[in-house]
């Protein structure tokens, strides 16, 4: 379970996949990430990389393989995933496949509280929503093609393909959102729009 974890980030887990391949230092870690479009679905930074790295190793999780130096740079540190670390690459993995979490969306977030603007101003911001969200679409299947043409193998593909599903039903949602804002027959509206008439 995830509270028992010693390292939780999903950053961790990203190390303990790239170095269930082979040892690398944090650098190669990093430009690993960049390389492979990771920024898209893990949050990070070159601060934040070097922090887990340290959190893995307290927890045994990787070792020290090797130092080195290359050029005038300063001595470095190469990681290697440990058995331990082996079993947690496996154990994490299927926790999340197969346990769905309550994550907390910003938009689930803003919808708790939208009353607070007038219906107007919401269905115009919502209808901006679409725009942003079709381009977004579109920026996603054009990754997904061009991929597949250079060859890549859908199986490296599944995260983009799970961000164009929640985009779609975001989408659809949406769109069914500012609908039922423009019909007449939603009385809630009515008493939305009534309730900033009185607080004008």
């Amino acid at each position: 379970m995830t509270d028992k974890r010693k390292v939780t980030n999903p950053l961790g887990l990203a190390v303990l996949s790239y170095l269930s391949q082979e040892p690398m230092h944090p650098y190669a870690l990093g430009r690993a990430l960049r390389e492979h479009g990771d920024a898209r679905s893990i949050k990070y930074s070159p601060g934040s990389l070097y922090m887990v790295v340290g959190q893995l190793a307290r927890a045994g999780l990787v070792a020290e393989h090797a130092t080195g130096r290359e050029g005038q740079r300063p001595e470095h540190t190469v990681y290697a995933l440990t058995d331990a670390g082996r079993r947690e690459l496996r154990d994490w993995l299927r926790e999340l496949v197969g346990q769905p979490r309550h994550e907390y969306p910003a938009l689930v977030a803003a919808l708790a509280f939208v009353s607070a603007l007038p219906p107007g101003e919401v269905s115009e911001l919502l209808t901006a929503r679409l725009d942003v969200l079709s381009r977004q679409r579109a920026e996603i299947t054009g990754l997904i093609t061009d991929s597949l043409a250079r060859g890549v193998p859908e199986l490296f593909l599944l995260e983009e393909e799970y961000r164009l599903g929640l985009l779609d039903a975001e989408y659809g949602f949406v769109q069914r959102l500012i609908a039922r804002m423009a019909d007449p027959a939603t009385n809630w509206i009515t008493l939305w729009a009534d309730h900033h008439n009185d607080n004008r």
